[in-house]
């Protein structure tokens, strides 16, 4: 049987002066076109070749020798080469570009963009690109708690956070509850690994320990009273949306850094906000 949007070794049932067809098994009456252009000159009938199997420009299944960046089933970062009323088309590779619908896309893309995408087989029986790589992500990483990693954000929920593709190739969350909003769809984060989950998945934060991260929290706060003349005009008993806006920092974070900075007699707080004492 050929197989859409995969390699795979074909042989070649005849020749004709624009190519060879190719079958699974000899005698198949299934076969695909290997353009001429595509056919290796010593290339005789009965001859195996490993060919990628695609649709051209007229819906026709075509064969290529050629190694696309893409296969059924995986994942691979694309550039965008063109955007318009049907969804992107990206680079694979090959002299046919593959649609990303409008419904595959987790946020707006652009002429240019590289995205991480799968490839899978549309109703129409086409090969077609996705955003949505979640099922697509190996669960299976070699990392472990506290290691810092580096993947792409590729999709955001307010339920459950942003998911990140770790190196690429793995699945990752950064939880809601560690999700201040500071990353972006698209963008490539660097993050430490709080936990791994029975089935492997990878839970992510981008803060540091507590106990680092309190330090950063502080001096970003600081920053941002001096920014105000010396006087922040809420406390932590602000609430945490608030506090989430003005210091893309959760309500316990806030507290924390504020604290350190009242015993280090830096800050002081009263019903008005907060207010500097010291540099």
């Amino acid at each position: 049987m050929i197989r859409l949007g995969e390699i795979q070794t074909l042989i070649i049932e005849r020749k004709v002066d624009f190519g060879a067809y190719l079958s699974a098994e000899k005698g198949d009456e299934e076969v695909v076109l290997l353009p001429s252009k595509q056919l290796p000159e010593s290339a005789e009938i009965g001859d195996e070749v490993e060919v990628f199997v695609y649709r051209d420009s007229k819906d026709r299944l075509i064969a290529t020798t050629r190694t696309p960046l893409i296969t059924l089933g995986n994942i691979a970062v694309l550039k965008v080469c063109q955007v318009n009323k049907v969804g992107a088309f990206l680079d694979m590779g090959l002299e046919r570009d593959l649609l990303l619908p409008y419904h595959e896309q987790t946020y707006a893309v652009r002429e240019g963009d590289e995205l991480l995408v799968a490839m899978y087989i549309d109703k129409s029986k086409r090969l077609a690109a996705t955003m949505k790589v979640y099922d697509y992500l190996d669960k299976s990483s070699p990392y472990k708690a506290d290691e810092e990693v580096e993947g792409l954000v590729y999709e955001i929920s307010r339920n459950f956070g942003a998911f990140v593709a770790v190196d690429m190739k793995y699945s990752g969350l950064i939880p809601a509850r560690e999700f201040s909003g500071e990353v972006k769809c698209g963008e490539t984060v660097k993050a430490r690994i709080t936990g791994v989950k029975e089935d492997g998945k990878l839970d992510l934060s981008v803060r540091k320990k507590a106990y680092l991260q309190m330090n950063e929290d502080a001096e970003a706060i600081l920053e941002l009273i001096r920014e105000r003349k010396g006087h922040l005009d809420f406390s932590d008993k602000a609430s945490p949306e608030l506090i989430k806006a003005e210091c893309s920092m959760s309500k316990n974070a806030f507290k924390r850094a504020v604290g350190h900075l009242m015993k280090e007699g830096i800050v002081t707080i009263s019903p008005d906000g907060i207010d500097l004492i010291k540099e």
